[in-house]
């Protein structure tokens, strides 16, 4: 679990951080929540649902098939789809609210990026904070911004009786596999609506969130096809497998057609 600690210039001063290499620290999610600002890169590359929590809904990025895996974390830690959500992108870096309801930039101090000579400062000179850290602030603060969009068009959703439970079967490598807890867009319900509430979704911002997650569930097939090759990679772990001229280890099996590449957002 994560220990974020809120940044300021008398504890983190003469402290420096690092910029994570791997994404070992999401490897145990199944989702990852989403934001109605990316949705339309997130449907290229990745399926996504809706789940309810604390009486909301709110868009997801399917990872994995079972709790605790995230099929999208390659075995050494690369990750494994052209986009990778925004939840990641700022790590080890969040947003915090203190008991005033103040929000602050944390830092996660169990990432192992917090150090005391290399890396990035995160403050310059003048004690203010250093550039780096204020483009990583902007972006948590955007995504934030658009976090609030993105439970309005959720909640305009659910007024409107569009969403409905989603009961998934992947064929993984154990055979068939029941994903529970996920909710779609009712496409029925959906054509069925009168010209004024598709208005009304239209005025909400609603509908690029609708045909998004309608047509990223086409990736749907790759959560089986990463589960089937990670449980081979995992079978080889005991033999040698093969690696590429500069000796890292090759999982171009992985790669679907070109729908994955390696290390890119």
């Amino acid at each position: 679990m994560p220990t974020f600690q809120a940044i300021s210039s008398t504890t983190h001063a003469d402290k420096r951080w690092k910029r994570y290499d791997s994404y070992a620290f999401a490897a145990h999610d199944a989702l990852a929540p989403l934001v109605a600002q990316e949705l339309p890169r997130a449907v290229l590359h990745l399926p996504i649902a809706f789940v309810a929590q604390d009486g909301q809904f709110t868009p997801v990025a399917v990872l994995g098939i079972q709790p605790g895996q995230n099929l999208f974390v390659a075995p050494e830690g690369r990750w494994l789809a052209a986009y990778t959500p925004a939840a990641y992108r700022a790590y080890p870096f969040a947003l915090a609210n203190l008991p005033d309801g103040q929000q602050v930039l944390a830092f996660d101090t169990d990432s192992g990026l917090l150090t005391e000579g290399e890396g990035e400062p995160f403050f310059d000179a003048d004690g203010r904070p250093a550039q780096a850290v204020q483009n990583i602030l902007g972006f948590l603060t955007q995504v934030q911004a658009n976090r609030e969009l993105t439970q309005r068009i959720c909640k305009a959703l659910a007024d409107h009786q569009l969403l409905q439970a989603w009961p998934i079967t992947v064929n993984g490598d154990g055979g068939e596999r029941q994903v529970e807890g996920l909710y779609r867009i009712d496409e029925a319900a959906l054509n069925a609506l009168a010209a004024e509430s598709l208005k009304a979704l239209q005025e909400a911002g609603a509908l690029p969130t609708v045909y998004s997650q309608l047509l990223s569930m086409q990736h749907l097939p790759l959560l089986g096809q990463l589960a089937q090759a990670q449980a081979q990679a995992q079978r080889k772990a005991a033999q040698a497998l093969p690696t590429t001229p500069s000796g890292e280890l090759d999982l171009s099996f992985l790669s679907n057609n070109g729908t994955f590449s390696f290390g890119a957002r």
